[in-house]
């Protein structure tokens, strides 16, 4: 029963987001403390997190429980941790500040957009360059976050690479919302 109930919790779209939101301060106050011990669970939790991202939206297609609170929390869930963890992130200096302005003021416009665009009745679906855009900035995220070596290898050198390969699909998926739905926003 106990077994059934907690798969039951797992697969539930909106207990995910949830799940994501909740794990944002938990990262944030063990990123307070620079050590290997603390670096090393704030990684873990925003692995956790991450993965929910993708669970919470094959549920809510597969079992068709979408819903408003979905489609408006879930992004605000994605943009909360990846913002978060970067301004954590730079704290720490683990990453240049502009970076992390880059990516998160990208994050803010389509936002916006994407609610424009919602306004007009219109669909924003995730393109390729934004699913290729989210996988970056979380494989740039955990390594930098664990910043210390890990099993033999420097995890704040593949973070650093990495947030680059971010940064370029943060942009290029950026514009590429701006242009195709560019002609909604009647400036």
């Amino acid at each position: 029963m106990g077994s059934a109930m907690f798969r039951r919790e797992l697969s539930n779209p909106n207990r995910l987001t949830l799940y994501r939101i909740a794990a944002v301060p938990i990262i944030v106050i063990l990123m307070i403390y620079d050590n290997e011990v603390c670096s090393f669970f704030a990684a873990l939790q925003f692995s956790i997190a991450a993965i929910t991202d993708y669970f919470d939206g094959y549920f809510a297609r597969k079992r068709g429980m979408v819903t408003n609170f979905g489609k408006i929390m879930d992004p605000v869930a994605d943009k909360l941790l990846i913002s978060l963890s970067l301004i954590m992130i730079v704290a720490h200096g683990r990453t240049p500040a502009w970076i992390a302005c880059v990516i998160i003021g990208r994050e803010i416009a389509v936002t916006g957009l994407r609610n424009i665009i919602a306004e007009k009745g219109e669909d924003l679906s995730a393109s390729n360059l934004g699913k290729y855009k989210t996988g970056f900035q979380i494989g740039a995220i955990i390594p930098l976050l664990l910043h210390y070596p890990f099993l033999g290898l420097n995890s704040h050198a593949i973070g650093s690479v990495m947030i680059w390969g971010a940064l370029i699909f943060t942009v290029w998926s950026g514009v590429d919302y701006f242009v195709r739905y560019g002609r909604l926003l009647k400036i």
